[in-house]
């Protein structure tokens, strides 16, 4: 059994913040949909921003689940495993908040990042207020080696405009699977 804890600090939010990838877990209301987990990835994407407040930066995708169930009903979890050194994985379960880029506060919230990669492909910022941090033995999360971010998203995004963007929002990232407005 793991241990629930009062906020993110001190070492699991060192632990957190030197994880270079973490999954993202959401689900839209009801019974029906489909549960969504995603791997987000990047250095400099990820933020903690408080005992109690981490955001990521959200790029242009093949799908946009984690938006949509958002703006249904605000529920997440991210899941950040150590795939070196000790074995553990920590949870955080909260409420989280997507910000596109089209918003007049996403200047403001882009801000919270000090290193981020090119931004150009970025459709949101997601907050996430942390409402319970727990962690687990992840005995059975394998040892595995990080050779590096990959960078074919800044790169296939690269060659869009601003207006490229726009229209795969509005095509691609129209609805969710099960049929959830996203944007």
């Amino acid at each position: 059994m793991g241990t629930v804890y009062p906020a993110l600090d001190g070492r699991l939010r060192e632990f957190v913040e030197a994880q270079p990838m973490f999954f993202v877990a959401t689900a839209p209301s009801g019974g029906d949909g489909h549960v969504n987990v995603s791997p987000k990835g990047m250095r400099g994407t990820f933020v903690v921003l408080g005992p109690h407040r981490v955001a990521w930066l959200d790029y242009h995708g093949s799908g946009a689940e984690t938006i949509a169930h958002l703006r249904d009903n605000g529920r997440i979890t991210l899941m950040f495993c150590a795939f070196d050194g000790p074995p553990k994985i920590v949870r955080l379960h909260g409420r989280g908040v997507a910000t596109p880029v089209t918003d007049p506060g996403y200047a403001a919230l882009l801000a919270d990042f000090p290193e981020p990669p090119d931004v150009h492909a970025v459709r949101a910022v997601i907050g996430v207020t942390v409402e319970r941090v727990s962690d687990s033995c992840g005995y059975a999360v394998p040892l595995m080696d990080y050779r590096g971010d990959r960078d074919l998203l800044l790169t296939s995004h690269s060659r869009r405009t601003a207006e490229d963007l726009v229209t795969y929002r509005a095509t691609k990232n129209a609805a969710s699977i099960d049929g959830l407005p996203i944007f």
